[in-house]
């Protein structure tokens, strides 16, 4: 097995398709911003759609999205070698090259956004089932709060939990990743967390007409 072609090559190539500044690109190409210069400085979809609207945030947040996926769908066209869990072991690992290229992009100074919309995607190709359900769990949070960071959070708090207790998951590596998934949205939304405890973190609203 050629370790350069079969695993660095696929990770690399996932770590680049994850760099992919979508929001960055979008807000400059189309309206002259830089969208970490505005609203929260994220470069996610969240604040592309509070800064220039829903029309503008909303294929940024598919194309996210299908970054994460894509980034582990195009293993099975690698002759990686690998089975069982130790093939499970590389999407996983490309998957999170995907976010790491997400958050730390470099096509755009290494400044990118928190990953939430990219390991949804990797969540797609990686729990189908699982990701229905959390889905479900984040636009009902999101009905109930109008907040797009607990809606975030309380569906990956519950994610480990679904994959564990509900899609009956028994791959010990996508059981890990979970509980990891778990771990770092949190971790990732310290800021947020800190507002929502000071009552400051801003609910979310649509702008009815990009700028």
């Amino acid at each position: 097995m050629n370790l350069l072609t079969t695993i660095i090559l696929p990770l690399l190539i996932a770590y680049f398709i994850g760099s992919i500044p979508t929001s960055v690109w979008v807000g400059r190409i189309f309206h002259g911003v830089d969208v970490r210069n505005e609203g929260s400085g994220n470069a996610g979809a969240t604040n592309t759609i509070r800064v220039l609207g829903l029309t503008t945030g909303l294929p940024v947040l598919l194309f996210d999205i299908f970054k994460g996926f894509i980034a582990v769908f195009i293993l099975k066209y690698f002759d990686s070698g690998l089975s069982g869990d130790h093939y499970v072991y590389l999407q996983i690992g490309m998957a999170a090259m995907a976010v790491v290229g997400h958050i730390f992009p470099v096509y755009a100074g290494f400044k990118g956004g928190k990953g939430v919309a990219t390991i949804a995607g990797a969540g797609i190709a990686l729990y189908p089932w699982a990701f229905l359900i959390i889905l479900g769990v984040f636009i009902l949070t999101f009905i109930i709060s109008k907040t797009v960071s607990i809606s975030s959070i309380t569906a990956a708090i519950c994610f480990p939990l679904i994959v564990i207790l509900i899609t009956n998951e028994t791959s010990l590596p996508l059981i890990l990743l979970s509980l990891a998934v778990g771990v770092f949205i949190p971790i990732t939304h310290r800021k947020n967390i800190k507002r929502l405890i000071k009552g400051e973190e801003p609910k979310f609203k649509f702008k009815r007409k990009a700028s």
